[in-house]
């Protein structure tokens, strides 16, 4: 399979919300493959959506087509205002499993994440999708002179730095890694 960075999102820009109601985005856990008719669901319930696709081209032994899938695997966002209507209107559709939360409370996503989001695809610029990473979390370098170096990931102020440790004397030496592709260990 090979990829090209061509995309678009599929957005449903009306709402039917009532006034007063803040509406957030949260974003839905859905069964594999059925993003896109979970976001076609939602959207047929009045709701705001928005599913972040990809154009790849994924290549058969007889064939190639260029087809659109989810960014981000099993995640659709909705844009709701997590009243006792809006939960059932959701949890109504079929290959739903629930808000992302923790201990079953939905966490709200800053609008500016998505709009972020948008706003790169948007754009006629090359880009891919990323493992997250977490400060402190282990991560092997991709490539370049560290190309298979471990340690832990590090960001201050915007640097991202590779800690090494040595932990049989209990000293670290830290390397900044701007530039260099990063994996989880």
């Amino acid at each position: 399979m090979s990829s090209s960075n061509q995309t678009y999102a599929a957005d449903n820009s009306e709402s039917l919300w009532q006034a007063g109601d803040e509406p957030h985005w949260y974003a839905l856990h859905t069964r594999a493959r059925h993003e896109k008719t979970v976001e076609r669901r939602l959207r047929d319930e009045g709701m705001e959506t928005f599913l972040p696709l990809a154009r790849e081209v994924h290549v058969w032994s007889d064939r190639k087509k260029r087809v659109e899938v989810p960014l981000f695997n099993c995640y659709v966002f909705v844009r709701c205002t997590f009243n006792a209507g809006d939960r059932m209107r959701v949890y109504r559709i079929d290959s739903v499993h629930g808000f992302v939360g923790v201990r079953g409370a939905a966490v709200p996503i800053p609008k500016e994440q998505i709009e972020a989001v948008r706003a790169v695809l948007g754009q006629d610029k090359p880009w891919r999708a990323h493992p997250f990473l977490k400060a402190g979390q282990r991560v092997r370098v991709r490539g370049g002179a560290l190309d298979g170096i471990e340690g832990v990931f590090l960001s201050e102020n915007g640097d991202h730095s590779l800690v090494i440790s040595v932990e049989a004397i209990q000293r670290s030496m830290a390397v900044r890694i701007d530039g260099y592709d990063l994996e989880p260990a």
